[in-house]
């Protein structure tokens, strides 16, 4: 369920925010979560911590005069171990608030990495479906019509005869993933994205013979011979070798959040 959809079924509901921290705590300031008398939306941390926090929310929305705040030592008294200390704020969601929180989060979004997956098959599925709830912008490119109806859809997705030309439109700092079923095709999106020195990641499903045909194609199309020192492939590492199209899609999920989220 998005923010949006939250808020516009449940318009009774309370904001626990993290407003203050000290120590090791399992969420930073600013984190929160919307509480209804039925329904949550986000977390701040787990635990007990959040278990009060629930229930301190669902007492306020019978009467919300004095929301206040309350302060929890995340000790062995409250059954947590991390040492520190957190103060949780909150308010009742009215219709200002409420869009406060919504851009505010159109904002976060705007602002996250671009991952743009090239291809929807199999593994592009099971990918896309990996990181449909991780915070980046994601979006899937394919030429086959078919392919694009069977994604979920809540995914952004485009159609096009010419995929490597949306390659200029990517914003910096983003990431391709080429997972196309034409190797011909694979090799246009990736010249095209390797010639972008802003984009964070380039990688392409394969092996390394196909990197070795991807270096000679490069080469007699003129291109430089360290482009291809940017492409990841194989993507997904190469401890795990087993092939199943969820768990490429893990390996690449993961990879994909070290090098865009990683500091």
């Amino acid at each position: 369920m998005t923010l949006d959809e939250f808020l516009s079924r449940t318009p009774d509901c309370m904001m626990a925010e993290i407003v203050a921290t000290k120590g090791s705590t399992p969420r930073e300031t600013g984190a929160f979560m919307l509480v209804s008398e039925n329904v949550i939306f986000g977390t701040i941390g787990g635990g007990n911590l959040e278990l009060e926090a629930i229930q301190h929310a669902r007492t306020l929305l019978k009467d919300s005069a004095n929301p206040g705040r309350i302060e929890v030592v995340l000790g062995p008294e409250t059954g947590q171990c991390c040492g520190g200390r957190v103060t949780v704020g909150f308010k009742l969601v009215d219709l200002r608030l409420a869009q406060e929180l919504k851009d505010s989060h159109a904002a976060r979004i705007k602002d996250q990495p671009q991952v743009v997956l090239y291809g929807a098959g199999h593994v592009g599925r099971a990918l896309a479906n990996a990181l449909l709830d991780l915070p980046f912008r994601l979006s899937v490119v394919e030429t086959r019509a078919d392919e694009l109806r069977l994604l979920s859809p809540r995914i952004p997705s485009r159609l096009t005869a010419i995929p490597e030309q949306t390659i200029a439109a990517i914003a910096p700092g983003g990431a391709v993933v080429i997972l196309t079923h034409d190797h011909a095709l694979d090799f246009l999106i990736a010249m095209e994205a390797l010639k972008r020195k802003d984009l964070a990641y380039v990688g392409m499903i394969g092996s390394e013979t196909k990197r070795g045909v991807l270096a000679n194609w490069l080469r007699r199309h003129d291109q430089p011979d360290d482009l291809i020192e940017r492409l990841v492939l194989p993507i997904g590492g190469r401890t795990v070798k087993d092939k199943r199209p969820e768990v490429i899609a893990a390996l690449v999920a993961a990879e994909l959040v070290e090098t865009l989220l990683g500091d």
